[in-house]
């Protein structure tokens, strides 16, 4: 430290011309701006500057040192600039994960919107509906689905989510439609990655176990098999809302649905937080009703 501020000192005098301006500019004393340059001078073994009474002028030992200080100094400068652009754009390399459809359809887009507007940001996007450990596995930013269980991340919404329990007029002409969680083992039910279905009983949440006659572990492969009239099927309202719209689709046990989730942009809770992610969720946040689907009607259940 102390030779930075021998070299400073040295620099500023010669910037500025004289011991008392270097100085005032470096808010110290000129005794001690005299002092700072004697010692660098004793510290490298010649003389840097020839000083009279009216003015100083540079030795040839002088001349060449202040040349290659000067360039330390810019060089910290540009140092010092690089961090605050940083903190001001996004930059450098942003890895995200998200479920495989709605990232597919409603995160990507937004994503490389994001990215045409600042072409210096790299982007890597990983798409799976296995849980990422984002710290472990060196992601940024995971967008996730649902009740979040407790961690140290932080979590911000990006939109609600509402699951929904349908079927088609091919399955509902042959079964009753229900209207109580029991008589779901009266039904034909198909069932997505998780073997519960979550529903809303009284204000509390409830986990329902249903009987399968079809599993998988795809969205659109399970809204394809309750269009067609395989089944009961329990899906986010971006897969259905088209179909309950259109009445491709019937809604039931609406009064039992949960309405604790939503879609959540998940990253590490950090100090100072990036740019990229600020910025990034800032933008998915503002921006995600754009590309959703209209939500279903306020009620699509025909008794």
């Amino acid at each position: 430290m102390q030779r930075w501020d021998r070299i400073e000192a040295f620099v500023e005098v010669v910037r500025l011309g004289t011991f008392s301006a270097a100085a005032r500019h470096l808010k110290v004393s000129t005794s001690h701006i005299s002092r700072l340059v004697s010692q660098l001078e004793n510290q490298l073994g010649v003389q840097l500057l020839y000083r009279t009474t009216r003015q100083i002028r540079l030795t040839d030992a002088g001349a060449i040192y202040v040349e290659h200080c000067r360039h330390l100094f810019d060089g910290l400068r540009d140092a010092e600039q690089a961090i605050s652009e940083l903190q001001s754009k996004p930059r450098g390399l942003l890895k995200l994960t998200s479920a495989t459809t709605f990232g597919e359809r409603y995160i990507a887009p937004l994503v490389n919107n994001f990215q045409c507007l600042h072409p210096q940001l790299e982007v890597h996007m990983h798409f799976t509906n296995r849980r990422v450990e984002l710290i472990e596995e060196g992601f940024d930013i995971a967008i996730r689905m649902g009740v979040l269980k407790d961690s140290t991340l932080i979590a911000k919404r990006l939109c609600e989510r509402r699951e929904y329990i349908v079927g088609s007029w091919a399955y509902f002409r042959q079964a009753p439609r229900p209207h109580t969680l029991s008589e779901l083992s009266q039904h034909r039910c198909l069932i997505g990655s998780r073997p519960n279905w979550l529903f809303e009983v009284n204000g509390q949440r409830r986990e329902v176990k249903v009987e399968s006659c079809w599993s998988g572990n795809s969205g659109p492969a399970l809204l394809d098999a309750a269009l067609k009239g395989l089944g009961l099927a329990q899906l986010p309202d971006y897969y259905v809302a088209p179909y309950l719209a259109s009445g491709e689709l019937i809604a039931v046990l609406e009064p039992f649905q949960h309405h604790d989730t939503a879609v959540w942009a998940v990253y590490p809770r950090h100090r100072h937080l990036s740019p990229k992610i600020r910025q990034l969720v800032d933008y998915l946040v503002a921006n995600i009703d754009s590309v959703l689907p209209s939500p279903p009607p306020a009620s699509t259940q025909s008794h």
